[in-house]
């Protein structure tokens, strides 16, 4: 997929770019401080590219992204003293949370907008453990999945979208999140990958036989399922 392939050459641009501040560091060409300084400013450009990408649909994972980054941005100018951040680090959990709440709430708005009820509503957490949900509805709209140093596993086998496209918003942070969905489902993937992984595994039918290869092309049409959200040393996996 070409999202799939921007999601990998981002990754490598900031591994890349990671590697030519080594390489001015020992070479002495730069002080290492003053070239690490201004690596958090790469990540909060990556954020803000991952809500353009999205059209400001994934929120979760970008902004946490930019939040972070931008802060210790901010220590790295002398802007703000360390102690601030060590006092008030526990509003980037609430800003977590508000992320969280206000994703659901727009999802909830277009369910009203388009009559749809909102019973194919889930979450599913896993927190240093592991989680699995399967849902079996006709009319799935919607859910959030979070695996920080953990499993979760939401299962779509069952389920079945009546009318435009559900959103999964989706955060992997040292942990494997795995969406099971049908085969035959287009789905598009707006996550922001950072140093972690984005894949649909899915079997594909090219030519009566099964492949896992993605033919290249894009479908301009409304998919059934749009996946959001960030990986950060983690993974998110299509699988049927």
């Amino acid at each position: 997929m070409a999202r799939n392939l921007s999601d990998r050459l981002t990754t490598g641009g900031i591994i890349v770019i990671i590697g030519v501040a080594l390489l001015l560091s020992t070479t002495d060409v730069v002080r290492m401080r003053s070239v690490w300084g201004w690596i958090a400013a790469l990540f909060v450009v990556v954020g803000v590219w991952g809500l353009l990408r999205s059209n400001f649909r994934n929120l979760v994972g970008p902004v946490m992204v930019v939040a972070i980054a931008g802060t210790v941005l901010l220590r790295n100018l002398g802007l703000i003293p360390e102690s601030a951040i060590e006092t008030w680090w526990p509003l980037f959990v609430v800003l977590f949370g508000l992320l969280i709440v206000i994703s659901r709430s727009r999802r909830r708005q277009r369910i009203r907008l388009e009559g749809v009820g909102a019973d194919g509503e889930v979450t599913v957490v896993s927190i240093f453990g592991s989680d699995t949900r399967r849902i079996a509805t006709d009319e799935f709209t919607g859910a959030e999945v979070v695996a920080v140093f953990g499993d979760a596993e939401l299962d779509l086998l069952d389920a079945a979208v009546r009318s435009q496209s559900a959103v999964v918003d989706v955060v992997s942070v040292f942990g494997d999140a795995e969406l099971r969905v049908p085969t035959d489902w287009d789905v598009r993937l707006e996550t922001l990958a950072i140093f972690g992984d984005t894949i649909d595994r899915r079997r594909r039918q090219t030519g009566g036989e099964d492949t896992n290869e993605p033919d290249g092309s894009e479908d301009t049409t409304e998919p059934e399922l749009i996946v959001t959200g960030v990986s950060v040393f983690g993974d998110i996996q299509i699988r049927d």
